[in-house]
């Protein structure tokens, strides 16, 4: 089995929203990452909107549903999104934390404080109902503690949090510790028929020890894929890294 490549294109919004202009467009970006392999479109429907619009969401599933390919639909547990994610009705849902302040997502949801797991329990039951067919995952630490919590709610997939991890492997420092980590977080949810994703802040050559190890169903990748097809284009990047995914199997 190939890991899947989701190709999340928030920040081509980025890119439009800081000029308030029509271009470049998320379902021009969506249908060229289709074309050249990625195996699902992930975007973030923030409160602040400060990248992804409503718009966008049906825009991008639109073409998503024409390649027969997943929407993962990243949000808050705000009501109002949760709305609009059961008006537009992705294959998946990822529930995130969200600050205004922060410049990205900074970790992944708290579930041991009582309050917000309430909140994130609330979101699912309330997708899970009104969606018949949504797949729901969790943005969370790779800790045991917190998986624990996880379990309890009626969920398909938790994406692990990797920012921690890619910056320690940018300064070139040793990892062993994040694939152990990553490795137990895995085994725990496999024993609960719970899927293993990883997301944030990874690039071509983070994501290779990660490959290697056998330890992810699927990946999420967004900033870095942006970047990098600034100066090689979407298409070859996301193929390339494709590329690079079918080389290492997970079975």
């Amino acid at each position: 089995m190939i890991p899947r490549l989701g190709v999340n294109i928030d920040h081509v919004a980025t890119l439009r929203q800081a000029r308030g202009e029509v271009y470049p467009s998320v379902v021009d970006a969506a249908q060229v990452s289709l074309l050249n392999g990625a195996d699902q479109i992930t975007i973030h429907l923030r409160e602040d909107r400060r990248h992804i619009q409503d718009t966008d969401v049906e825009a991008v599933r639109l073409v998503t549903k024409r390649f027969g390919k997943p929407l993962n639909l990243e949000m808050g547990v705000n009501s109002e999104i949760v709305e609009i994610a059961i008006a537009s009705t992705p294959d998946w849902i990822c529930l995130v934390p969200e600050k205004r302040q922060e410049k990205t997502t900074e970790g992944g949801l708290d579930l041991l404080e009582n309050q917000n797991f309430k909140k994130v329990e609330e979101a699912v039951k309330k997708l899970k109902s009104s969606l018949k067919d949504v797949k729901i995952s969790l943005f969370l630490e790779a800790n045991i503690e917190t998986l624990l919590k996880a379990k309890e709610l009626e969920i398909d997939a938790v994406e692990i949090h990797t920012g921690e991890y890619a910056k320690v492997f940018a300064n070139g420092d040793e990892i062993s510790k994040f694939l152990s980590q990553f490795s137990k977080a895995k085994d725990f949810l496999s024993s609960h028929k719970i899927s293993c994703h990883a997301g944030h802040g990874l690039t071509n050559e983070s994501v290779i020890p990660l490959l290697e190890s056998k330890i992810f169903e699927e990946y999420n990748i967004g900033h870095w894929i942006i970047c990098h097809a600034l100066f090689n284009g979407l298409g070859s990047t996301v193929k390339n890294l494709k590329t690079t995914f079918e080389s290492q199997p997970i079975k």
